[in-house]
């Protein structure tokens, strides 16, 4: 087997200029950095990674927590963290929350047990108060829902940013009675609360009233409840024209709830959802929604955590990151 000798003899460098290039430290210049690397690929060379884990006292492995592994929403997540935490050798151990309070903080505080460098917690259940159970021995990056004012890293989705652009596209369709179906909205900035002040924000924007009876709030964000609530809808003859699901899988319900009554979408009701999942591209009709680009979300998680794995305590700052977005029209919206 090759050694770090042998790469830097066939590159031309020193030992050290070899372990600089695959720790990617910045200061190697690029070719160097490729000469070593097409020398490593002439001899064979790979990363003994668990000498390496070793040395740093590591186990190579972080921790992701996600409320549910059987929602299309989470296991997108899931493979694009996977995939992340792969470009930098690290593997990935699933726990599932249940999106409940206790078992969140179960899995900041059990991480170490569990022999995690570290931890991705999408919190739903945990809330504002709960910030000092956040204040753990290892690294902590939250994904996904907005916690404030917390002391760790924070990879948040354009929840009310992008509620807003897809009821305004909804508005610019020609909806003038717009429906939201959401979660149950509490005190706290969770999901709906967050995507339900976009939704108002677009309704302003566009000078379109904001009728109560247009607000629907669904006991789980599910396809059933998401059907159902449709129905009610439309038995309520409240002349919604266009609908924004908090969620794509609230989405998929909703059409089949309307296409029960006998409307049709795009051509009575507009549907727009939010995750853009895999399946939404092949319902019928498939489905307009926001893509939070879930694959740039998740790198910027893994290089948060892998920065605080290589810092010296008490490193950097918190950062509070908002990921990108953008509008995936198709044919439940005109498209």
């Amino acid at each position: 087997m090759a050694t770090i000798q042998d790469v830097a003899k066939a590159a031309g460098v020193s030992a050290m200029t070899v372990s600089n290039v695959i720790n990617g430290h910045p200061n190697v210049r690029p070719a160097t950095a490729a000469k070593v690397r097409d020398a490593m690929a002439a001899l064979g060379y790979r990363v003994n990674v668990a000498a390496r884990n070793l040395r740093k006292g590591r186990t190579g492995t972080i921790g992701l927590a996600v409320p549910e592994i059987n929602r299309p929403y989470y296991g997108r997540l899931a493979a694009a963290v996977i995939a992340a935490a792969g470009r930098h050798g690290l593997r990935v151990g699933i726990e599932q929350t249940g999106a409940v309070r206790e078992n969140e903080v179960a899995a900041l505080e059990l991480s170490r047990t569990r022999l995690y460098d570290g931890i991705v917690l999408s919190a739903v259940g945990m809330s504002a108060a709960d910030v000092e159970w956040l204040r753990v021995d290892h690294p902590v990056v939250l994904l996904g829902e907005r916690i404030f004012g917390g002391p760790v890293d924070h990879v948040a989705m354009p929840n009310a940013e992008a509620a807003r652009a897809a009821t305004a596209h909804l508005a610019e369709r020609g909806c003038r009675r717009i429906a939201i179906v959401c979660g149950p909205v509490g005190p706290e900035p969770g999901v709906s609360a967050l995507r339900l002040a976009g939704y108002r924000q677009a309704l302003a924007d566009a000078g379109l009233p904001a009728d109560p009876a247009l607000v629907r709030t669904v006991p789980e964000l599910t396809m059933a409840a998401g059907a159902a609530c449709a129905r009610e809808l439309a038995d309520a003859g409240t002349g919604a024209d266009g609908v924004f699901c908090v969620t794509d899988t609230v989405a998929m319900g909703v059409l089949r709830g309307l296409a029960d009554r006998g409307l049709r979408v795009p051509e009575q009701v507009k549907v727009i959802g939010f995750d853009d999942i895999d399946e939404a591209a092949y319902l019928v009709p498939s489905l307009s929604t926001v893509d939070p680009d879930h694959d740039a979300m998740a790198r910027r998680t893994v290089e948060l955590l892998v920065r605080r794995l290589e810092a010296a305590d008490p490193g950097p700052p918190p950062e509070e990151v908002v990921g990108p977005f953008s509008l995936v029209v198709r044919e439940s919206t005109g498209g």
